[in-house]
């Protein structure tokens, strides 16, 4: 715990910095140190995993007030400083309402049924998992650790001790409701109220199982295989069946909601199913065009820079984008170029280039917008 830095050194940011800037200054971190462009730099890639463990604490705001509470023992799960409670995510507290109140509507569960010893279907629970660009445009697998409720494997559910049986309640004949009758100034009124002999279940149990303390059902930690597939996009939800908590009376298990938040990538941005690329070219390679290696999530591919290109200039890579999510084909790339101009020249080089501006016929001074031809047209005239 002591040799860890605090989160908003390693991003260069203030303890106050909005969710844009913690953004910002993680993908120039990410950049700075993305094992691609350091490859076999071990110094690098350490740095690189730190500044995306504390990308992934202070870009989650229930993370992020833990760990501006505690320190690094509010979000460690080994430290043993945060409850044990339903809603966890590999030890980790967070507010569900935020990401899943607008999808669920709150809670799970139904009211009084007219049978009360009949099939109930388990409660659903939540999740969430971090994954990188890369693993949200492919997919990927995950194992994730969940509080959920079982079936009592020692009663299987019957809530009575081993050997022994639950019998129908006497006081209300089984149905988990008696009837009760009330005088007043109107009358008797007749109303239906929760049996409480048996608490509404409709039978009573001497001898309940100790391990479930007669409920039928125990609290455990679960390792649950996650699925996530290609496409997928930051904060999206999906639905893992019956792996939620177990039912009652036999009734099928609830299901398990899994939300996926995806970090951002160094230099890559999605937008639907494409991605966006800024790719930065010097001076006189866009002039002269030049053969380049353009980074794609399947790795390099080679592209022929006409020659002359312009500042802004978007170019497009089929099939090079996103999976669409439960679904065929995928997007494209879009690279824009950026003409990074010289700064700091030489005498020398200063020499040069009025030199290629007085072969170029270039003056200086016209007006923008003047329907001329710019440095780049002419130079492609010229060839």
């Amino acid at each position: 715990m002591a040799d860890k830095r605090d989160y908003y050194e390693v991003l260069g940011v203030d303890k106050n910095a909005s969710e844009d800037e913690i953004k910002k200054a993680y993908r120039k971190k990410a950049k700075q140190y993305h094992p691609d462009l350091n490859p076999g730099d071990k110094e690098a890639e350490n740095k690189f995993k730190e500044v995306n463990e504390a990308y992934e604490v202070l870009s989650d705001s229930q993370k992020k007030a833990r760990y501006d509470q505690f320190g690094h023992a509010g979000v460690d799960p080994n430290y043993g400083a945060g409850g044990g409670g339903y809603g966890q995510a590999g030890g980790f507290d967070f507010d569900l309402g935020d990401i899943f109140g607008s999808f669920f509507g709150g809670g799970f569960g139904g009211g009084r049924q007219s049978n009360p010893n009949g099939p109930r279907s388990g409660e659903d629970i939540q999740t969430k998992v971090t994954i990188s660009f890369e693993e949200a445009a492919k997919g990927c697998k995950r194992t994730v650790e969940v509080n959920r409720v079982d079936t009592c494997p020692d009663c299987h559910g019957s809530g009575a001790k081993a050997g022994t049986s639950a019998r129908t309640c006497p006081e209300c004949s089984g149905r988990g409701y008696v009837n009760v009758q009330q005088r007043t100034p109107f009358g008797v009124i007749s109303t239906q109220k929760s049996c409480q002999r048996c608490q509404g279940k409709g039978k009573v149990i001497d001898d309940p199982c100790q391990k479930c303390r007669g409920t039928g059902r125990v609290s455990s930690r679960a390792s649950v295989d996650v699925n996530i597939p290609a496409g997928i996009d930051d904060r999206q939800i999906f639905n893992i069946s019956g792996a939620g908590n177990s039912g009652i009376n036999g009734g099928p298990s609830g299901d398990l909601k899994v939300a996926v938040y995806v970090r951002p990538h160094a230099y890559f941005e999605r937008d639907g199913y494409n991605v966006w690329l800024e790719q930065h070219i010097s001076f006189t390679q866009a002039a002269l065009g030049d053969n380049l290696r353009i980074p794609t999530l399947d790795g390099d591919v080679k592209f022929d820079l006409p020659a002359g290109t312009q500042s802004g200039t978007v170019f497009s890579l089929k099939g090079k984008g996103i999976q669409v999510l439960n679904g065929r084909g995928r997007g494209d790339q879009l690279v824009r170029i950026i003409v990074d101009v010289p700064k700091n020249l030489t005498q020398r080089q200063k020499e040069l280039l009025v030199e290629l501006e007085k072969e170029l016929g270039v003056k200086r001074g016209a007006p923008v917008g003047s329907g001329k031809e710019g440095f780049f047209d002419k130079f492609k005239n010229k060839k």
